[in-house]
């Protein structure tokens, strides 16, 4: 495996490219009524990565399975991060991840087109979706699908309220991109920015954009992979927790690199 390549950033401030209706399904989230309370003065960090594991992707075969487990579960462990994001995961596989990690797992099933698909070559391994894994308990999950999407996958987002008080999300959104402003891409957009800015706790997302532009809310911060030598642009990280730094680690079993946010949840 190649060193990674590390490179630390500023925050961008979060910019509302897109002005759209929220999504109507979105019921607004409530504060965390069991654990512990959130930490102040703590640091936190979430690493962000697509791992590409349906089987029936053009990127696939540059995993090669299972050595795409075997770094996901390298990059988690030594970054020793508080959550991760995954896109383009099968829910075996993420068990497995969680399992030799030690981490809390959700898991979002995204239907192609209208049912579960079943990840192959090997078959066995679930079905295709997203995921959020924390070192924190998890107390609850929502996920929901986004109104409209383009082709036959269905786009959902995902979103986990941890013990310790924090939100974790992620999405995968529409390959269409953000030029057209009818795309699916960019209703999704603004759907997700509504979903985000309905969340109580301090909360932080990570996810597969297809899109150069923030999604994010008034009042997050968004840093981008623009210098990841893999599909720069398109993986973003979005919070409201503290003043972050980003890490970019160049991947080897994926064509995405791997993006690392680190920020501390400030005191009162």
């Amino acid at each position: 495996m190649k060193t990674p390549r590390s490179l630390v950033v500023r925050a961008l401030a979060a910019l509302a490219i897109v002005a759209l209706p929220a999504l109507s399904t979105a019921a607004p989230a409530q504060a965390a009524t069991s654990g512990q309370p959130t930490q102040v003065g703590a640091p936190y960090s979430l690493l962000q990565m697509n791992l590409c594991l349906s089987g029936g992707a053009r990127c696939y075969p540059g995993t090669e399975y299972p050595k795409i487990l075997d770094e996901a579960v390298a990059r988690i462990q030594e970054n020793d991060v508080n959550a991760v994001t995954v896109n383009e995961a099968c829910s075996g596989d993420v068990e497995k991840i969680a399992e030799r990690t030690g981490y809390h797992m959700r898991f979002a099933t995204v239907l192609y087109p209208t049912a579960p698909y079943q990840c192959k070559t090997p078959g066995g391994r679930g079905v295709f979706g997203n995921a959020v894994l924390t070192k924190d308990a998890i107390m609850r999950s929502e996920d929901g699908a986004y109104s409209r999407w383009n082709g036959s996958e269905q786009r959902r987002w995902l979103c986990a309220t941890t013990a310790r008080g924090v939100d974790v999300c992620t999405t995968h959104l529409s390959t269409d991109g953000e030029a057209d402003p009818a795309s699916a891409n960019n209703l999704q957009c603004g759907e997700l920015r509504a979903v985000l800015e309905s969340r109580t706790n301090p909360t932080i997302f990570g996810g597969d954009m297809n899109r150069q532009a923030s999604c994010a809310p008034e009042g997050f911060w968004t840093l981008t992979d623009d210098d990841a030598e893999q599909l720069p642009g398109i993986q973003h990280i979005y919070g409201n927790i503290g003043e972050p730094t980003l890490e970019i680690e160049r991947a080897t079993y994926t064509d995405h690199d791997v993006m690392i946010a680190r920020t501390v949840i400030p005191k009162p």
